[in-house]
């Protein structure tokens, strides 16, 4: 079934000016999932308007009015999670067990900024002049702009969402045209949960789109989650503007399994961080360091899981992997698969096409390589699948090395039964997320997520740690009039 979707603009459903788009379902290529007319520059020019013209009314509207769209909206996608969990299956190609839980992730993220209601609102401090207080208190930026990726269609959108309308921004949302059917369905909970018009705008249109936004006068400051390359020039032209910018972009996020570690444990959680939701996510395990001693080992363990892993139509209960998110990023993971094994790589699961039917669909197989060096772009770039390449180190000090030589910093993952290396592990790892055995991907709602060097710049999201973008602080000087 194709499903009719528009833009959101002002308040109004419309059809954007631009060419008729489709997505697809990555399993069954030529099942259309939705279909939609592409918003244009114009169309950004009228959502980036009626954004202005209701952010004084939403900016004035009591926090807890705000919080309770927020609480309504929740309850509404709650109630839905299983059909749009499946249409996120459908048109993103998770399994529908992680569809469904995302879409309840969305709800729980909403549930929690609606509780900043009943948080602190600011600070006092004391004042060195008498009768006199220090008031710190935070205030809406004004209108922002939201740009997201396809690989968390509803759960992205709601992090950064949720706080900019808690906090009494104006959005215009930008999504990814792979998936405009999950960003529809986020965005007319929250029409249906009373948010008012031109509070929230949602365009369906290309990548160029996002950019008019960055560069637009009425839009006060961006927030992109996508490519290291996007953002960067995100940023570029947002400097240049003097505009805030929130960038949260690339990942290749080590795993480090040292000597003492748990191997079954440890096998276990690196296959569930490289291979869930198809290795598509910033957070992926996509390198392995092992010390020397169990790495013959602990690399047959994770093969032999790789091999045991079911990959098929992602809609049905006994699956474990489903396919890439679309014929184009299958083609590129079999090309970096290729590449590395051009550059000496050695195959250990995975690596060919599918010789069935699924070679006609977007699938790749778990994928396991082993490196002699560090050398090899496959170590070094993101590939963006489930492919996890694999090296050794002579020590605990060397792997921590390898764990920190690369240009990203967003997650990383140590196995150890040892403190004191767990410890050093904290101290040592220039990561944002550092996990102490368990997988690197995962990302609390309550909890600030983000990464360092080329993963991302900007405050943090999530958690409180979201407000500290979406707001700006005004130090308020408060006496009594000589009247009083």
């Amino acid at each position: 079934m194709t499903t009719a979707v528009r833009s959101l603009v002002g308040g109004r459903w419309r059809d954007g000016r631009g060419a008729v788009r489709t997505s697809v379902n990555p399993a069954r290529p030529g099942e259309v999932v939705a279909e939609f007319s592409a918003a244009g520059d114009q169309d950004a020019e009228d959502a980036i308007n009626a954004a202005n013209a209701a952010a004084r009314a939403w900016a004035r509207t009591p926090i807890h009015e705000r919080a309770a769209v927020l609480r309504r909206a929740a309850d509404l996608l709650d109630a839905r999670a299983e059909p749009v969990g499946t249409e996120l299956t459908r048109e993103e190609g998770k399994t529908r067990p992680e569809g469904i839980a995302e879409v309840r992730r969305a709800a729980e993220i909403l549930r929690f900024q609606a509780d900043e209601a009943n948080r602190d609102a600011g600070e006092i401090y004391a004042s060195p002049r008498r009768d006199e207080r220090i008031l710190v208190v935070r205030r809406p930026l004004g209108v922002v702009a939201i740009v997201t990726p396809w690989n968390f269609p509803i759960a992205i959108p709601a992090w950064k969402i949720a706080p900019a309308l808690v906090h009494g921004d104006c959005v215009v949302w930008k999504p990814a045209s792979l998936v405009p059917l999950l960003a529809y369905r986020f965005a007319d909970a929250l029409v249906e949960a009373g948010l008012p018009a031109g509070v929230l705008s949602l365009l369906l249109g290309p990548g160029s789109t996002g950019s008019y936004l960055a560069r637009h006068p009425g839009v006060a400051a961006v927030s992109f989650t996508g490519s290291t390359e996007v953002g960067t020039q995100l940023m570029v032209t947002c400097a240049g503007l003097r505009k805030p910018v929130q960038t949260e972009m690339g990942g290749k996020n080590a795993a480090v399994v040292l000597a003492d570690a748990d191997l079954d444990m440890a096998a276990e959680q690196v296959v569930l961080g490289a291979m869930r939701s198809t290795g598509q996510k910033c957070t992926a395990t996509s390198r392995l360091i092992v010390e020397e001693p169990v790495a013959d080992d602990l690399l047959a363990r994770v093969g032999r899981r790789l091999d045991g892993l079911n990959v098929g139509d992602p809609l049905l209960e006994e699956i474990d992997m489903g396919p890439a998110a679309s014929l184009d990023a299958r083609d590129s993971i079999f090309a970096d698969i290729e590449r590395a094994v051009a550059d000496g790589a050695e195959v250990l699961a995975g690596g060919g096409r599918f010789a069935d039917e699924r070679a006609d669909a977007a699938f790749v197989p778990p994928t396991l390589l082993r490196l002699s060096s560090t050398g090899p772009a496959v170590w070094r770039e993101e590939v963006f699948g489930p492919v996890l390449a694999a090296v050794t180190a002579t020590s605990a000090d060397q792997a921590f090395a390898l764990a920190n030589d690369s240009a990203f910093g967003l997650a990383a993952s140590v196995f150890t039964e040892d403190l004191g290396r767990a410890m050093r592990a904290v101290d040592e790892c220039a990561v944002g997320v550092l996990h102490v055995n368990s997988e690197t991907a995962g990302a609390d709602p309550h909890v600030p997520f983000g990464g360092v060097k080329d993963s991302g710049s900007g405050p943090k999201e999530q958690g409180r740690a979201a407000r500290e973008f979406f707001t700006h602080t005004t130090t308020v000087y408060l006496r009594p009039g000589a009247r009083t």
